[in-house]
């Protein structure tokens, strides 16, 4: 008998011993040594002088290396901590290390790892750093610990810690009316995001008696009759709330004005990492809390991905038909049609099981790569054009070659055109799911849309490689230096590209095996 245990204690006693003794401090090891380094950056940055700021970045660089160093020793087995009881079959934990909670983590934290490259050249002079790191990190903290949670307490809690300095970071440019009025609009929508969530999250538990998603699922389809509005009630609520979280249409006007006014890293941050949130959480809730509910939210999502993919491509189209208009903005409207795409095989699961999430998944992996990629070429041209507008990247091949055809590449792999073989690959694998579930329908709808965003894409890849009239360079004129760590984001992510469309099936594998 544990000594910490008193044979006189109660049940309840037992539980909350067994709870403090069962952690496992490897498992939750990557998003504790962000949190960590986040804290210690907070620290140092009373005492590390101005002209040395830039130390704090290289700092966060590093634990974020070190924190995807972590997640090799966990890629052999599952890992469970926090658990109300020792036995195997019915235990229920609150943190699961599994092979769903190790990708979404990779893909978390090697996109925060992206965005303090592309910070590093920029937070020195515009952005307080010390506060800019925190943030950054304590974000990353909250979105590499949402997939791991297994009960809905933890799980609104993750989400608010990922997001909380999210608006934070879009708001931070001091003195600029554009930042923070979408840092504003982004506050208020997530915080009505939350309120829904929480309201929803309260009706399920008043219903079932318990906030662990396994049980939840197990107790949904015997609540008694008294109780069944309530728990129809909550389960609606819950997924309103995440829909405003993965920007789906029409929960997705915060946007385009959120990714304008933030800055460059933080929008890219921001259209992948806090995209991953929120499809993470949506999936929990609806594949691994809900089943018994498949009715209703697999019908209401493949609505919403049809409604999401078509407003998204639409609103990308009449940016691209005016050159004048920000790049940015472009490619916030392209991540509102690509979190449509990515709640087709979410709503396939509701018809099919649950193996069809792992489309979403090596979906979310190429679009995190090629999407990253895109934003980091824009953050080198926003160095001498800082509006960044379409027009913009006329001509970018004359003076920086390289860039161009990263960009084209990544353009491409948007779009679902070779060379880009992983991203025509994963829109084949999510229009799999949808034909797969019976969802004929939506896949004649995904592939409109496929062709309506080709236009888009290619006209800014074609704009890359058109020079000017009366011109020999576009942008800038003139080659020039660009940074290192601008150069090294730029390289991982096109390598990383590359790599995929060489050999799809790092990807793609996970579309052909069930995750849960």
């Amino acid at each position: 008998m544990s000594p910490l245990v008193s044979p006189l204690a109660s049940p309840a006693t037992n539980s909350a011993a067994s709870l403090v003794q069962s952690v496992d401090w490897l498992a939750i090891a990557p998003p504790t040594l962000v949190a960590v380094v986040a804290v210690a950056i907070l620290v140092a940055d009373l005492f590390v002088p101005a002209e040395r700021k830039q130390l704090l970045g290289w700092t966060a660089t590093a634990g974020l290396v070190a924190a995807l160093a972590l997640l090799l020793p966990l890629r052999d087995g599952d890992r469970s901590t926090f658990c109300l009881t020792a036995d195997t079959h019915l235990r229920a934990c609150s943190y699961t290390a599994d092979q769903f909670t190790l990708v979404i983590q990779f893909l978390v934290l090697a996109g925060a790892l992206v965005t303090a490259l592309l910070s590093l050249t920029d937070t020195r002079d515009r952005l307080p750093a010390g506060e800019y790191w925190f943030l950054l990190l304590s974000s990353a903290a909250g979105a590499a610990l949402l997939p791991a949670s297994r009960d809905l307490a933890t799980l609104v809690v993750a989400l608010e810690v990922a997001s909380l300095p999210a608006f934070a970071l879009v708001g931070l440019r001091r003195g600029d009316v554009r930042s923070s009025e979408s840092a504003l609009k982004f506050f208020l929508s997530s915080v009505t995001a939350t309120a829904v969530t929480l309201l929803g999250v309260s009706f399920v538990y008043a219903a079932t008696g318990t906030l662990h998603l396994t049980e939840v699922a197990q107790r949904l389809g015997d609540v008694p009759g008294q109780l069944q509005v309530l728990a129809q009630t909550g389960v609606v609520l819950t997924l309103v709330g995440f829909a405003f979280k993965t920007a789906a249409v029409p929960f997705h006007f915060w946007v385009p004005d959120t990714y304008v006014g933030a800055p460059l890293p933080v929008a890219a941050y921001l259209s992948v990492v806090g995209k991953a949130v929120g499809f993470t959480g949506l999936i929990l809730v609806t594949v691994v809390a809900f089943p018994s509910y498949a009715d209703v939210w697999g019908p209401a999502l493949a609505a919403l991905a049809a409604l999401t993919m078509t407003v998204g491509n639409v609103a990308a189209l009449r940016q691209s038909a005016a050159r004048a208009f920000s790049a940015v903005r472009l490619l916030a409207w392209s991540s509102v049609a690509q979190a449509g795409y990515l709640l087709v095989p979410i709503a396939a699961a509701a018809y099919s099981g649950d193996d069809q999430i792992g489309a979403t998944v090596a979906y979310a992996l190429m679009y995190a790569v090629v999407n990253l990629g895109a934003f980091a070429v824009v953050v080198l041209v926003a160095r001498t054009h800082p509006e960044a507008r379409i027009a913009d990247f006329r001509g970018l091949y004359a003076t920086s070659p390289a860039a161009a055809l990263a960009l084209g590449f990544f353009l491409l792999n948007l779009a679902g055109l070779p060379p880009g073989i992983i991203g025509l690959f994963a829109k084949v694998t999510v229009f799999s799911a949808a034909v797969d579930a019976g969802l004929g329908w939506l896949a004649v709808i995904m592939g409109l849309n496929v062709v309506i965003a080709l236009y888009y894409y290619l006209r800014w890849t074609a704009l890359l490689f058109r020079a000017q009239e009366g011109q020999a360079a576009g942008p800038g004129r003139q080659p020039h230096r660009v940074p290192t760590p601008i150069t090294l984001a730029v390289a991982l992510t096109a390598v990383a590209g590359v790599v995929l469309s060489g050999y799809p099936q790092f990807a793609l594998r996970f579309a052909a095996n069930s995750l849960f």
